[in-house]
């Protein structure tokens, strides 16, 4: 069996034990004698025993295991409090305030993990190591390689640009020959003057919301204004810093704060100037910050790749040199 079909065998029993029990607790049929037999037990042997049994058995990493045998026993707590009648509630009910315990728990140990995390990158910063495996080290080696692991280092390297950009030194980034492209069509001047706009129209318009429509929602507007106003310093700090960079065997493109693309030179099939408006398709993909971009890499695998860089013709040529 493979591994990623074993590591959702305790997922998909939650789910199935869910709306079993849930079915159960609710109905009266021949299988409750007609709701008169809906007994707690039932529910904590599948869902605070073998549950929790099924997540060590079936995930390797224990860690892993421990934390989703938390969530999972708090969900089927969280289930059983709900669809268990009040007459039927013995030891549940200790349950249900000992949740919020492990709740606690899990978030003191989560808390941790990212602190360590945290303290990990600042440390790598501060070596001669590669800015972006200084992020993504760390939490690859905790999660692995999956798309939490993607997420997670997108949002970590975010906060590494807002808070400690002045730390990263950008020699330090793999490449043979490194290109820029945060002055092309004053990209870099147009996310600061982005940033200036939202400086200024958040107390204006947090006080319009707030006697025109809702306090509350003045301070939901004003809260995502706040984390769009982080994502664009992050990425004001990040488009000097980061460079798109040659290595021997593959081009590494770096934008802003997302996450790297890696693309091999046997992979590209050929490349040239770009010149007008590039309309969203699912096989182009853009990276490009302000005005229109001016190179364009075609893939064999009929992808096309388009990039604002400030020194086009130059990359155009290494790249060039370096497929033919």
């Amino acid at each position: 069996m493979q591994v990623a079909i074993r590591t959702k065998i305790p997922f998909i029993f939650l789910v199935s034990i869910s709306l079993f029990w849930a079915f159960f607790y609710q109905s009266s049929t021949w299988i409750n004698d007609y709701g008169t037999s809906k007994s707690e037990w039932l529910l904590i042997v599948d869902g605070l025993i073998v549950l929790p049994i099924l997540c060590f058995i079936f995930i390797e990493d224990k860690k892993e295991a421990l934390i989703k045998s938390i969530t999972y026993s708090c969900l089927i707590v969280l289930l059983g409090s709900l669809v268990i009648p009040d007459s039927s509630k013995f030891v549940w009910s200790y349950l249900e305030s000992g949740r919020y315990a492990l709740i606690v728990l899990f978030l003191v140990v989560e808390i941790i993990t990212i602190s360590t995390v945290i303290f990990a990158i600042r440390v790598s910063l501060g070596k001669s190591m590669d800015p972006d495996l200084s992020i993504s080290a760390p939490i690859e080696k905790l999660l692995g390689t999956t798309i939490l692991s993607k997420i997670l280092s997108f949002d970590t390297r975010l906060w590494t640009y807002f808070l400690f950009s002045k730390r990263i030194q950008k020699e330090n980034f793999r490449g043979k020959k490194h290109f820029t492209y945060h002055q092309k069509d004053g990209a870099k001047s147009f996310l600061g003057a982005f940033i200036l706009l939202i400086l200024v129209e958040i107390p204006l318009v947090h006080l319009f919301l707030h006697f025109v429509w809702s306090p509350m929602g003045a301070g939901v507007i004003t809260i995502l204004t706040l984390m769009g106003l982080v994502f664009f310093i992050a990425e004001h700090n990040a488009v000097s810093i980061r460079p798109i960079s040659i290595l021997d065997n593959k081009l590494i493109i770096r934008y802003g704060i997302w996450n790297p693309v890696d693309i091999c030179f046997n992979e590209m099939k050929d490349i040239c100037k770009s010149e007008g408006f590039i309309r969203r398709s699912s096989n182009a993909r853009r990276f490009n910050l302000s005005g229109v971009p001016n190179v364009k890499i075609g893939l064999r695998s009929g992808e096309e790749i388009y990039l604002g860089v400030d020194s086009p013709v130059e990359f155009i040529d290494e790249i060039k040199r370096l497929i033919d």
